[in-house]
């Protein structure tokens, strides 16, 4: 089973990944999610609003078949975090090869 820190660090950067190819709103963003990870909305919600507090996205509102709906937009800073990841990955992997050659050894 995958550590849940982890897998909160990864749920986060697929968010953000999803707000790179453009804004979006959460029900759009579950459904953008889905061929990676199932997620739902109690999991989503929290975690942009974290993003938010964070300075990792911005959020406004429109109005949609006369109702405001949210959306969410990454910022500068979201895209940083990104990048950290995808650059912290090399590292991960490099560690997840050595761990995986000990084992045959054992």
């Amino acid at each position: 089973m995958l550590d849940p820190q982890m897998k909160r660090g990864l749920l986060e950067n697929c968010i953000l990944s999803v707000l790179c190819r453009g804004d979006s709103y959460g029900y759009q963003i579950l459904k953008d999610l889905s061929p990676c990870i199932t997620v739902s909305e109690s999991t989503l919600y929290p975690i942009l609003r974290r993003l938010e507090a964070a300075g990792c996205l911005t959020e406004y509102t429109v109005v949609y078949n006369s109702r405001l709906r949210k959306f969410y937009r990454i910022t500068d800073h979201g895209r940083e975090q990104i990048r950290d990841f995808l650059q912290n990955w090399a590292e991960l992997e490099r560690m997840y090869r050595f761990i995986e050659e000990g084992t045959r050894h054992g």
